[in-house]
């Protein structure tokens, strides 16, 4: 399988937020909210702020090696587990919840981003290494969102009741989908690897976590990823002195505050801080950390309530119990790994940036900001139909009528256009006008009445003569439509919708090797792929 590549501006592509379009455009008003970069000068940077912090390396190690016990052994996997250990080893990292089967095409998109800039950076900066990281956020709750996935136009739900942590919970009734699954993918040439690697995944799991690692590891350890789960006490003993500080002083949101605070004056901020970051995480519940007004801690719908010294114990014999929120996860991730570059999509860019001010207060090195890689994938069907109407994949991304309209008046052989006539109509009207004003004044107003109705009719006439030509267009609009719907489900970006299965089944191994083929690593562009 091989595609052709072009790329072009995430701007030109109008599907990305302000704060992403101008960050790439290096605009002054963001550069109070970010510390390094995008260059390999940036890199440079951001390595010297890292050595100069210590990472509890041997204890990541560690974890990662009991995390990775019960898996098929990589060796790319176990040497860069080990390389952790160099003080001259660092991070390249992507985050996601464990949305089942992936949820959507992005999901393996910034992975594999990760690992073309591991491995690109290996290539530049060679007195250090550089590993590719995965930082799964199983402890996020917001089932609605990752237990479902988009088959074509149709909605694929999990029915679990289940609550808490998306994680931590069991994959009972997944099987069933994996079912449905087989019987449409089976018959495709990569579809037996793909149900085996699902089957294996899930059927064998007694967490989503557990078999969101095993896919993933199953998809990616060839190219040597990590996955990192910090469903992990002594993960989460790391940042205790963060947690006590949120939990009885709530200094993480009197600054992200302020930061928040100067980011909105410009941009729609992505995510506001709380008084209280963290969650509270045991069983089956995830639950918010409130302050009552009687000075004592409970969960905001739970059975638990704590004094401020017992809620301090439970902190230091029980540090896993604590979840932190959006606001804490990227200090938690930046003290745990020893992380030079974060890739994300433009919403987690937005956050990050309102998180400098907090890395700033801890003295954390603060990672490259990097927007993930983004694909337009059109396969030889779609990329035929384009090329005989003569327009380009992204014109789809506009309104049906919109690209049918300028269709029909570039191909009609019809005059559809009364600019000539109404221009002449116009000084027809000035000229009766002139002749009025002469007589009596008060009848040029009549007169531009009358040119007004005149005017307004031609233009309804114009209208009409592009409706009924477009009447003659139907085959066109039919096509539209069906390309429109193909490459931009939902009138989004493909990889917002999709999962990747259609394409791994189709495609097998393949698909994944050719989309690291055409990863970019530092360059920040929008790339279509069609396919030869």
């Amino acid at each position: 399988m091989e595609f052709q590549a072009s790329q072009l501006s995430y701007q030109e592509t109008g599907s990305f937020s302000a704060i992403a379009c101008d960050y790439l455009e290096d605009q002054s008003a963001l550069k109070p909210f970010f510390e390094h970069s995008v260059s390999i000068e940036g890199i440079k940077s951001a390595i010297r702020d890292r050595q100069a912090f210590p990472t509890k390396r041997k204890m990541l190690v560690e974890e990662l090696r009991k995390q990775y016990k019960e898996l098929p052994t990589n060796p790319l996997v176990m040497e860069n587990i080990s390389r952790l250990l160099d003080e001259n080893c660092f991070t390249i990292t992507t985050a996601h919840q464990p949305a089942i089967f992936t949820g959507t095409l992005y999901f393996v998109y910034k992975i594999l981003h990760s690992i073309r800039l591991a491995s690109y950076l290996g290539q530049q900066l060679p007195a250090y290494q550089f590993v590719p990281v995965f930082f799964m956020g199983s402890e996020d709750a917001d089932l609605d969102e990752l237990g479902k996935i988009y088959l074509g136009h149709e909605e694929i739900v999990w029915d679990t009741k289940q609550t808490g942590a998306v994680g931590r919970m069991k994959p009972e009734g997944l099987d069933k989908i994996i079912l449905r699954l087989e019987g449409e993918f089976s018959v495709l040439p990569g579809g037996p690897e793909l149900i085996g690697f699902l089957k294996e995944s899930y059927l064998s799991s007694g967490t989503v976590q557990e078999a969101t690692l095993k896919l993933v590891h199953a998809l990616f350890s060839r190219y040597g990823l990590l996955v990192v789960i910090p469903d992990n006490d002594r993960f989460k003993e790391v940042m205790s002195k963060v947690f006590a500080d949120d939990l009885f002083e709530q200094i993480p949101s009197r600054i992200v505050e302020g930061t928040v605070e100067r980011l909105s004056a410009n941009y729609k901020v992505q995510a506001n801080p709380r008084d209280i970051n963290l969650f509270y995480l045991r069983d089956q519940i995830r639950e918010r950390i409130v302050l009552r007004d009687n000075g004592c801690y409970g969960i905001l719908s739970g059975p638990w309530n704590f004094s401020k010294q017992e809620l301090a114990d439970e902190l230091r014999e029980f540090p896993g119990r604590f979840s932190p929120n959006v606001i804490l996860r990227g200090l938690f991730q930046s003290i745990l790994l020893p992380d030079l570059v974060f890739i994300g999509g433009s919403g987690e860019l937005s956050y990050w940036m309102e998180l400098v001010d907090l890395f700033r207060h801890y003295q954390v090195p603060y990672p490259v900001l990097l927007l993930r890689n983004s694909f337009l994938i059109i396969n030889r069907r779609w990329s035929e139909k384009i090329r005989k109407m003569d327009l380009s994949p992204l014109q789809f991304a506009q309104a049906g009528e919109d690209l049918l309209e300028m269709l029909v008046r570039k191909e009609s052989l019809h005059q559809l256009k009364l600019q000539a006539e109404i221009g002449e109509a116009r000084h027809y009207y000035e000229k009766i006008k002139g002749v009025a004003h002469r007589i009596d004044a008060t009848l040029a107003q009549h007169v531009e009445a009358l040119q007004a109705k005149a005017l307004n009719g031609l233009q309804e006439l114009e209208k009409k003569l592009l409706k009924a030509e477009k009447r003659r267009f139907d085959d066109q609009r039919r096509q539209i439509e069906e390309i429109r719907s193909a490459l931009f489900p939902q009138g989004q970006l493909q990889e917002r919708i999709e999962n990747f299965m259609p394409y791994y089944a189709q495609w097998g191994r393949s698909f994944l090797d050719a989309l690291y083929q055409h990863s970019l690593a530092l360059e920040q562009r929008f790339t279509v792929l069609e396919e030869q």
